[in-house]
C-alpha cells in the first residue's frame, strides 16, 4: 500500500487480478443459491454515456452485494448488435456493418473492463454473430410450425427515412430510431401472433406483484388494451356484406346515427369504389393512410370525414345509418369500424355537430329524487351511466342491466354477439434491410412458401450487399443469395430478403447467458432450469411496451416448446432514471435535461475515469440520486467521492500495518470491560452494517447506503483522533477500530470494488474481497445505549426519561414517578395503574 491514493494504479492493478484469477466466472453450483443479476444489453454505438455508466453501476453494485453474502452471481453482458445504425454507417462512411460494429464493441467493452464492472466475459453474445441468429431463425420457424407466425398484406408503418417497416410499438409519434413521420403503407409481412398470449400476458401482470414497478405494469396493461362488450353486425344496404362494429357500450345503440370505418378497413376501398364520389373518397383514403395514426387519433387533431353515400342498417332499430370514412377511426382499435353516437362520446360529438349530423339523447343520468335528467340541448357529450331513454322495449335500464339485455337479445337475433378486444396487436417483424437476421422462408412458385430446413442454418448474410440508401433491400441485390433451389421440389426459388425486427434478438438473449457456447440448441434446459428466471433486471423505462413485453411473450412460447417451465422472465425489475445536465446554450441553455450529444451537455466517462478513476465516478452515480429517479450531474459531487475515498485510504495507511499484524489475534472484549467511547463506536459499526444491509436489499437505496458509510467512517474518525500512533492504542481499542474498518471496507466493495480489494489487502488479506463476506450485525449492538422514552400521564405526554435497553418494569416506574414534571401533573392524587411498554412508553393513569 502507497501512502497516496492512485486509483489508476489501483484499478489497473485488481483488473488485471480478476481477470488472472477468474474471479466473477460462475458455473451451476446446485449447493449454492444463485442470483442472476441482469442490465439491458446495449447497442454497441462507439461509447458508453453516463446513462450506461449508471446502469451497469446500479446493477455491479447489487451483483458485488449478493456475491458477498454467497450468492453464486451470474452477472453477464453482450450486445444487441444489429439494427439500423450500423447500415446506416455502412452508407455514410462506406464500411461494412460488421466491421463497424466489432469496431464499436471493441472499444465499449474495454470501456466496462476500466470501469471494473464484474462480467463473466466467457459468457458474452453478440447478436449479429451466426452463432446466435441461428437461433433466431430456429425459433421462427417454430412458432410458424404453431401457426404463430404468418404472412400476410398488412398497412404498416413505413419510416421513409430509414426505408424500413416499424412495429406499432416503434411508431408512437413518430419513428423511435429517427423521429420521422410515419407513412402507411400496404406491404407483405411477417407476423408473430402475440395476440395469442394477449389474455395470459395481462394476467400475467398481476402475478409480478411489487417485483415490478407500478407505472411499467399499468403501460403494459393499457398496451394491451382489453375491453370487454359486444360486437354487432350491421348489414351494408343494397350490397351482401355486414359491417361488425365492436363496442363497450351498447346500451348507447339507439343513439347512433352513422357507421364509421377507418380508412384502413377492407371494406373502406370497395366502397369508395361503389360510391359516386369514387375519386374524392379513395383520394381522401390514400390521404389518410399516410397520415401518422398517433397523430390521427389525438383529441387535439380536427375530425375528419367523407360520406360514401352508401347505408347500413342498425339491427336494433332497422334505421339508415350512413356510411363515412373518418380520420380518428384506426384499425387497431375494435375493427376499425364504429357507430358514432354523438350525445354519448365526445369525439363522435365533435363529429356530428362539424358535419350536421343528428344528435340523440338514449341514456339519462338520474337527479337527486332518482328522475331520468333529459338535456333539451347538449353542448358536449354525455359519456356515464344511467337508465336507457328513447330505446324501445330497453328503455327505464340502468345501462349495466341493459348492456346485458341487449348482447343477449342481438345473440338471440343472430347479428351480435358479447367479445373481447385487445388494443394489442400481432408483431410485425419485416423490416427491408440488411443488418439483421434473415428470415429463413424460401418462396417457390410451385410450393409456395417453404421454410428452410433446419439442418440448413443458420441462413447467413451474405457478406457483399450494396448499401446505397435506395429504396428496397440491399439483400434483393444480391442475386447469390436471393437465388436458390425450394426444399420441397428442388426446382429454383428465391428467399426471403426481409430481415427480423431486432427486438427479436433481445427478446431471449438472457436464456442464451446461461448456455452461450451450445453448438447444439439455444440452450441446455436443465442449465436454464438452476439460472432463471432473472433476479434482477435494470433498464430504462423507455422499453416498458416493446422489449419487456416481448420477453414476456417469448418466454411464455419456449414453456409451450418445453423449454422451460416457468412463464415470467423476470422476477425483479428496476428502471432507472436519466442522468441530467444543464445544457450550456441554444434555445434549452440552462435547463437540466437528459445528457446528449446535440444538446451539447454530455461528459464522457472517459475523461471522468482520467481524472478521478472508476471508482469515484461509481461512488458519485450511486450516490447523487435514488436510483429509480432522475440524476444531476454535478462535478463538485464528483470531488466530494474523491475526498472520501482519500479520506479511507488516509485512515488505512494509518492503521493497517498494526491491524495486519495484530486484529486477527484479538478478541472483542465483554461489553463491561469497554469504555464508553469504544461501545459508541461499536455501535455505530453494528448500526451501519444494519442500515446499509437494509438500504440495499429493501429498496436498492444506495445513495443513503453510501451516506452512512460517510458517517461510519467519521466515528471511525474521532474515534482514532484521539490516538497520536497506532501504537498508541490499547488491545481493546484495536479490537473495535479493526472491526469498524474491516465492516467499512467490505461494505464499501459494491460501490468502489478496486479501492476496496487494495484496503483489503493492505489490512493483511491474502484473498480476493470477491471471497470475503457481507458483514453481520449483533442485535445487541444495534440498539441505541440509552433510550429516549416518552412518560403520559392520564394520555397526555408529560415528559421524557432516559433508561438503556431491557430496563426492568419495576424501574420504568420508579423512574417515571420520580420525574419532578410528572410529579407535578400527579400533584398528590391517587396512583391507579401503570402502564409500561418497554422500551417505548410508560402511561401514569390517576384519579
Amino acid at each position: 500500500m502507497k501512502p497516496k491514493y492512485y486509483p489508476h494504479e489501483v484499478e489497473a492493478k485488481w483488473q488485471a487480478r480478476w481477470e488472472q484469477e477468474r474471479a466473477f466466472e460462475v458455473e451451476v453450483d446446485p449447493a449454492r443459491p444463485k442470483f442472476y443479476c441482469l442490465e439491458m444489453l446495449p447497442y454497441p454505438s462507439g461509447r458508453l454515456h453516463m446513462g450506461h455508466v449508471r446502469n451497469y453501476t446500479i446493477g455491479d453494485a447489487l451483483s458485488w452485494y449478493k456475491r458477498l453474502q454467497g450468492y453464486n452471481v451470474l452477472h453477464p453482458m453482450g450486445w444487441d448488435s444489429f439494427g439500423q445504425p450500423a447500415e446506416q454507417a455502412a452508407i455514410k462512411r462506406g464500411i461494412h456493418p460488421a466491421v463497424w460494429t466489432e469496431e464499436n464493441i471493441a472499444y465499449m467493452r474495454q470501456q466496462l473492463r476500466r470501469l471494473g464492472i464484474s462480467y463473466d466475459w466467457r459468457r458474452e453474445i453478440a447478436s449479429h454473430t451466426p452463432e446466435y441468429y441461428r437461433w433466431n431463425q430456429w425459433f421462427f420457424l417454430k412458432m410458424y410450425e404453431r401457426g404463430l407466425v404468418y404472412r400476410k398484406l398488412s398497412p404498416v408503418n413505413w419510416c421513409p427515412q430509414c426505408q424500413t417497416v416499424l412495429s406499432n410499438e416503434q411508431a408512437q409519434g413518430g419513428c423511435w430510431r429517427c423521429g420521422s413521420a410515419v407513412e402507411q403503407r400496404q406491404l407483405e409481412q411477417w407476423f408473430v401472433k402475440i395476440t395469442d398470449y394477449a389474455e395470459e400476458l395481462l394476467q400475467g401482470l398481476e402475478e409480478l406483484g411489487e417485483g415490478w414497478p407500478e407505472r411499467v405494469r399499468i403501460m403494459q396493461r393499457n398496451w394491451i388494451g382489453k375491453s370487454v362488450g359486444a360486437t354487432v353486425d350491421f348489414p351494408v344496404e343494397g350490397r351482401d356484406e355486414v359491417i361488425s362494429i365492436f363496442t363497450t357500450r351498447i346500451d348507447t345503440i339507439y343513439g347512433a346515427n352513422a357507421v364509421l370505418l377507418a380508412p384502413e378497413h377492407p371494406l373502406a376501398r370497395r366502397l369508395a369504389e361503389a360510391s359516386a364520389d369514387r375519386e374524392r373518397l379513395l383520394d381522401f383514403i390514400a390521404r389518410l393512410e399516410k397520415t401518422d395514426r398517433r397523430v390521427r387519433s389525438s383529441e387535439e387533431a380536427e375530425k375528419e370525414g367523407l360520406a360514401t353515400g352508401l347505408f347500413a342498417r342498425n339491427p336494433f332499430t332497422g334505421e339508415r345509418l350512413p356510411i363515412w370514412i373518418a380520420n380518428f377511426i384506426l384499425m387497431e382499435y375494435g375493427t376499425g369500424a364504429v357507430m358514432s353516437v354523438p350525445a354519448h362520446d365526445q369525439r363522435d360529438f365533435e363529429f356530428s355537430r362539424k358535419y350536421g349530423l343528428p344528435i340523440r339523447q338514449v341514456i339519462a343520468p338520474l337527479d337527486e329524487e332518482g328522475r331520468p335528467i333529459l338535456f333539451d340541448e347538449l353542448t358536449e357529450a354525455y359519456e356515464g351511466e344511467g337508465v336507457l331513454i328513447h330505446s324501445g322495449p330497453f328503455d327505464g335500464l340502468p345501462s349495466e342491466q341493459a348492456r346485458s339485455r341487449m348482447t343477449e337479445y342481438a345473440e338471440q337475433h343472430g347479428f351480435g354477439r358479447a367479445s373481447v378486444h385487445y388494443r394489442l396487436r400481432d408483431w410485425g417483424i419485416s423490416r427491408q434491410r440488411y443488418w439483421g437476421t434473415p428470415v429463413p422462408m424460401i418462396h417457390c412458385e410451385r410450393c409456395g412458401i417453404v421454410p428452410v430446413p433446419e439442418d440448413q442454418l443458420p441462413v447467413i448474410l451474405p457478406p457483399d450487399a450494396p448499401f446505397t440508401g435506395e429504396h428496397g433491400s440491399p439483400l434483393d441485390h444480391v442475386p447469390e443469395f436471393v437465388h436458390t433451389t425450394c426444399p420441397a421440389c428442388h426446382g429454383p426459388a428465391r428467399r426471403d430478403t426481409d430481415t427480423m425486427d431486432t427486438f427479436v434478438d433481445s427478446s431471449w438473449y438472457y436464456f442464451r447467458y446461461c448456455d452461450p457456447k451450445n453448438e447444439k440448441a439455444p440452450f441446455d434446459p436443465e442449465i436454464v432450469r438452476y439460472w432463471m428466471p432473472v433476479d434482477q433486471y435494470i433498464g430504462g423505462i423507455e422499453h416498458a411496451i416493446m422489449h419487456l413485453l416481448y420477453t414476456r411473450f417469448w418466454c411464455r412460447f419456449l414453456r409451450d416448446l418445453g423449454l422451460v417451465e416457468f412463464s415470467e422472465p423476470v422476477t425483479r425489475l428496476l428502471t432507472q432514471g436519466m442522468v441530467l445536465n444543464i445544457v450550456p446554450e441554444g434555445p434549452y441553455a440552462g435547463r437540466w435535461m437528459a445528457m446528449s450529444k446535440s444538446l451539447g451537455n454530455g461528459v464522457d466517462p472517459d475523461d471522468m475515469i482520467q481524472k478521478y478513476g472508476a471508482d469515484t465516478l461509481r461512488i458519485f452515480i450511486l450516490f447523487a440520486a435514488p436510483p429509480e429517479n432522475e440524476l444531476q450531474w454535478k462535478e463538485e459531487g464528483v470531488e466530494g467521492a474523491f475526498r472520501f475515498l482519500r479520506r479511507i485510504h488516509a485512515l488505512v495507511w494509518k492503521w493497517h500495518e498494526v491491524l495486519a499484524r495484530r486484529f486477527m489475534t484479538l478478541s472483542r472484549p465483554e461489553p463491561e470491560q469497554l469504555t464508553p467511547e469504544q461501545r459508541a463506536l461499536l455501535r455505530k459499526t453494528h448500526q451501519t452494517i444494519k442500515g446499509v444491509t437494509e438500504d440495499i436489499e429493501a429498496h436498492f437505496q444506495f445513495n443513503t447506503a453510501i451516506a452512512k458509510l460517510m458517517e461510519l467512517l467519521n466515528a471511525i474518525g474521532e474515534f482514532e483522533a484521539r490516538f497520536p500512533t497506532a501504537d498508541d492504542a490499547t488491545e481493546a481499542d484495536l479490537s473495535v477500530l479493526g472491526e469498524a474498518i474491516h465492516a467499512l471496507v467490505v461494505m464499501l466493495a459494491p460501490f468502489a470494488p478496486h479501492f476496496a480489494e487494495e484496503m483489503w489487502e493492505a489490512l493483511g488479506h491474502t484473498e480476493s474481497l470477491v471471497k470475503a463476506r457481507w458483514p453481520s450485525f449483533e442485535q445487541r449492538w444495534v440498539q441505541a445505549e440509552t433510550l429516549e422514552i416518552p412518560v403520559q400521564v392520564n394520555g397526555k405526554l408529560r415528559s421524557r426519561i432516559f433508561l438503556p435497553p431491557g430496563t426492568p418494569r419495576e424501574e420504568y416506574e420508579r423512574a417515571a414517578l420520580a420525574d419532578p414534571r410528572v410529579q407535578a401533573f400527579i400533584n398528590g392524587r391517587k396512583v391507579i395503574r401503570i402502564i409500561v411498554i418497554p422500551d417505548r412508553l410508560v402511561n401514569v393513569v390517576v384519579q
